[in-house]
């Protein structure tokens, strides 16, 4: 008896796990469905004036090298700094845009010091990204600049850079700021 009992389970068993009616607990079965609908054709709201370039996770040593530039332009180590930067590069930050060639960058980080006594950054986080065509490479970080200025006034920005990385120089640093509100007095 107890064999027809334990070979009546093991059968019901192998039928129950074979049932395609029944609810699946395997993830991999959920996340394919998860990609089935990404692949249906997005109406986007917006168009663009190029492909989609497909960004996919790139090279970290390329965030390591954008974070080894801000590190040396933080503690203002000029030549280092300038050692990142390809033979051009066009520069795109707040109330400035111009393409600046290699022997003229030392002189913008310089000029870029003029009202600082020290800076601090506090990086928060960072991403490097190539296209799918591998043609494009990007490196963006998102940080927070602390300063105190040559009168002794202390003051931050949130700061995001995009910088667009060719032959593992940097060719395009473009930074967008976010102002704190001022104090209310």
């Amino acid at each position: 008896m107890k064999t027809f009992v334990l070979l009546t389970c093991t059968i019901l068993f192998a039928i129950a796990c074979k049932n395609p009616n029944s609810k699946s607990e395997n993830p991999s079965s959920d996340s394919a469905k998860t990609v089935g609908t990404t692949m249906e054709e997005l109406n986007y709201p917006y168009t663009l004036s190029k492909p989609y370039k497909d960004w996919q996770p790139g090279d970290k040593k390329n965030a390591l090298m954008v974070m080894q530039m801000i590190k040396a332009w933080e503690t203002k180590n000029i030549p280092e700094c300038a050692s990142y930067f390809a033979d051009s590069v066009d520069f795109q930050l707040d109330y400035f845009h111009k393409v600046i060639q290699h022997d003229s960058i030392p002189k913008l980080i310089e000029w870029s010091w003029a009202d600082y006594a020290s800076v601090n950054i506090k990086m928060d986080d960072w991403e490097s990204v190539i296209s799918s065509d591998k043609k494009d490479e990007w490196v963006t970080l998102w940080y927070k600049q602390n300063w105190i200025d040559k009168k002794g006034k202390a003051d931050s920005l949130n700061i995001v850079n995009d910088v667009k990385i060719l032959n593992g120089k940097i060719v395009v640093f473009d930074e967008k700021i976010q102002h704190f509100p001022t104090t209310k007095k």
